[in-house]
């Protein structure tokens, strides 16, 4: 994926949800004017990548049409893209995919793993990169008492089963990601558990990138429940995982992440100059 990952140093992918209703900051971006100077923010704060998003995934989430989330996600992609900035787009739905990345959207990040209908196909057709995310349920239910007997074994079966299906539609597998999916459809204890079992994922042989930004359990782990705090120890988690292989971290706070990443692995500073 030259396109996306044009080094080996690892890649923060920036989130700005245009929604009302997100776990972390619904409603705080869901204007277009206010979605796009956020991910413009976030550009200059380092991120490598913008992850546009029209719907909320958080743990009881219903679902939006195509036609509203391609209404709230577009002008800021369009807009994004026109900077110069990389962008991708949080969606599941086949209309989505297309409308974005012929907006100028370079990824597809996919928390159903493209598993619902036409999803797949319209990927293959697109030729674009895509990450494949695993979840038990679906948004509405994945909190409803998750279970597993081998949490490890089960999610990598999983995405290595996605990946031969996307392989088979024809997908090129250097255009694929993974992401074992924190917090959807696992409890505390799983989460914590996947945190320690990073490095088997990297074992699959495409790159992995991993969400755990503001999530339910990181703040079992803040000492303090500022944003402050909460985004500190996300970026801890980040630099873990980036440690043990993961490629991508996706992130609420760039600018707090580069610099934990900094310090272990020399990133660049940020250029603290306008995007356009």
């Amino acid at each position: 994926m030259p396109a996306l990952v044009p080094s080996d140093d690892p890649q923060i992918m920036g989130v700005v949800n245009v929604t009302p209703d997100s776990f972390s900051d619904g409603g705080e971006f869901s204007s277009h004017a206010a979605a796009i100077d956020h991910g413009r923010k976030l550009a200059v704060d380092g991120a490598n990548i913008v992850d546009v998003g029209g719907e909320s995934t958080r743990p009881g989430a219903e679902s939006v049409s195509a036609e509203d989330e391609i209404a709230r996600v577009l002008p800021v992609i369009e807009a994004l893209v026109k900077d110069g900035i990389k962008v991708s787009v949080d969606t599941s739905k086949p209309e989505v995919m297309e409308a974005a990345v012929a907006a100028g959207a370079c990824m597809i990040n996919d928390i159903y793993a493209l598993r619902r209908p036409g999803a797949l196909a319209t990927v293959a057709r697109m030729d674009v990169p895509v990450c494949l995310m695993h979840m038990q349920g679906t948004p509405a239910t994945m909190q409803n008492a998750p279970s597993y007997e081998d949490i490890g074994r089960e999610i990598r079966e999983f995405l290595q089963s996605r990946i031969n299906a996307c392989c088979l539609a024809g997908v090129d597998r250097e255009r694929i990601v993974i992401d074992p999916g924190f917090g959807f459809g696992k409890t505390r204890q799983h989460n914590h558990t996947l945190i320690t079992q990073l490095g088997w994922f990297t074992e699959i042989g495409v790159p992995v990138l991993i969400g755990v930004s503001r999530k339910k359990f990181v703040r079992s782990l803040s000492p303090v429940a500022s944003r402050q705090t909460l985004d500190e120890v996300s970026a801890l988690l980040a630099l873990m995982a980036v440690e043990q292989g993961a490629r991508f971290v996706r992130v609420h706070n760039v600018d707090v992440t580069r610099k934990f990443l900094g310090q272990a692995y020399g990133l660049v500073p940020a250029q603290r100059s306008p995007v356009n």
